[in-house]
């Protein structure tokens, strides 16, 4: 089939887990603390413990952990660690004494730090508030992240992924940038970055597009709300947390549009997906390739769906945050139960989908994507019809995703002319993965099954 292309991936949060703890899949805290335990002890004793990956609402106590649980585990050294869906962060009691954070410390816009009855923090911060420790966290030295990052990108070769969307930092960036140098790039990058650094691409007049085929910039990051499992996601309802005000965001569209900047708008809430829309709607026209998304989308009033199409604002989503939320949805957002992920509903009314996984929140498997937006949801019982076609998730991963950052002429489809991306499957997985013509991953020797040998000519 033609390369499928990731729409919303995070390879500096994938290259991190070969260079902190990953706590992905620990069934309990006590697994959790025990993973941290064994990942201090060698460690000097004032060394930070860093990590990431853990999912309270897995556990059988989803209660939220506390500074002290971690104080004992990472041996009372300064310890950040990462909610899997990257808008918490678990906080130990040296860590908070080191980034002066006690109980005079304010909420910074758009951010909440937890605290007990006494006003005391607990330890887990969330969204904005992160930074207030985030920023004392050591840094690893280019050569470092290289190395965990060639590795993250060989990984996504394997599943078959032939590009990616990624959002992520200027460091990202620049490792991407070495790599690409050195011809050790296994797959096509194309950057969105944050809307922190909005005005020095203004400065110097960077425009969507700029790159090459193999690594390009293409739109701005920003973030209107958090998410679901940190319970910031901003809903009609007025729970949740706004962490960019409408005033601000129409602000910051105007811009982009003005400079051919494209926007990649993070709205997980109803609320926060309904601001997006009003503050795009002015701007259905702005420039020829304008081509704003909003990321993620995943509780979409009924009202709004049509919406997409009208202003010309692709939905790009990751069908396996479904499987995960499911039932996060059901116990704490019932009322939003029978309109979340409404990939058909969206798709029938048609906006164009871009699909993707925002891993490493979860995880990239590109058919395992394919796999949530289609017959999930019928053997779930969840709303089944919501689902799409295989035919639709395929496009969403290769056309969609293609169109979604302006290379529809160069990628999304098997024709003459275009790039030679391909992913070949085999009995439900991936066996090649070509890019440019070049193979960049093969699980096994293709003349040694005739199938595969035949789907390749």
């Amino acid at each position: 089939m033609p390369g499928l292309i990731d729409s919303h991936i995070h390879l500096e949060g994938l290259a991190d887990r070969h260079l902190t703890l990953d706590l992905t899949g620990a069934a309990s805290l006590e697994d959790v603390l025990a993973r941290i335990k064994k990942w201090s002890q060698p460690l000097a004793e004032d060394a930070w413990v860093v990590g990431a990956g853990w999912y309270n609402d897995a556990w059988p106590d989803a209660a939220f952990p506390t500074r002290k649980q971690l104080d004992d585990a990472a041996g009372g050294r300064p310890a950040y660690m990462r909610r899997k869906d990257g808008h918490s962060a678990w906080i130990s009691t040296a860590a908070l004494q080191r980034a002066g954070i006690d109980r005079t410390t304010e909420d910074p816009p758009g951010g909440n730090i937890d605290r007990n009855k006494r006003g005391e923090a607990v330890g887990i911060l969330r969204e904005t508030a992160m930074h207030l420790v985030s920023y004392l966290l050591p840094a690893p030295t280019e050569a470092e992240l290289d190395v965990a990052m060639a590795k993250a990108l060989t990984e996504l070769a394997a599943l078959g992924l032939t590009g990616v969307h990624s959002m992520d930092s200027a460091k990202g960036f620049g490792s991407w940038q070495r790599l690409r140098q050195q011809g050790q790039l296994p797959i096509r990058i194309t950057y969105n970055f944050p809307l922190k650094d909005l005005p020095h691409a203004e400065r110097m007049g960077v425009r969507s597009g700029w790159g090459d085929e193999w690594l390009r910039i293409w739109g701005v990051k920003a973030f209107l709300d958090g998410s679901l499992g940190s319970r910031t996601a901003e809903m009609l309802d007025g729970s949740g947390t706004s962490r960019l005000t409408q005033a601000d965001l129409a602000d910051t569209i105007e811009r982009c549009a003005r400079a051919q900047l494209n926007v990649c708008l993070h709205a997980i809430g109803d609320g926060a997906v309904r601001r997006a829309l009003d503050a795009l709607a002015p701007h259905s026209d702005a420039w020829q390739k304008w081509r704003p998304r909003i990321e993620h989308a995943q509780c979409v009033n009924p009202k709004d769906v049509n919406r997409f199409a009208r202003i010309g604002v692709i939905a790009s989503m990751q069908p396996i945050h479904a499987v995960a939320d499911r039932e996060l949805v059901d116990e704490y957002w019932p009322r939003v139960a029978a309109h979340s992920y409404a990939w058909g509903a969206l798709e029938s009314a048609g906006a164009r989908l871009a699909f993707g996984s925002d891993a490493p929140v979860e995880t990239a498997d590109p058919l395992a994507g394919i796999e949530a937006a289609t017959v999930w949801r019928r053997k779930a019982k969840w709303h089944p019809e919501l689902a799409v076609s295989r035919a639709a998730a395929r496009r969403a991963y290769t056309a969609g995703a293609a169109y979604a950052v302006g290379m529809e002429k160069d990628l999304g489809t098997l024709h003459p002319g275009k790039l030679c991306d391909m992913t070949v499957i085999d009995e439900g997985r991936v066996v090649a993965t070509i890019v440019g013509g070049q193979v960049s991953f093969l699980r096994t020797p293709l003349a040694t099954s005739r199938r595969s040998a035949s789907t390749l000519r």
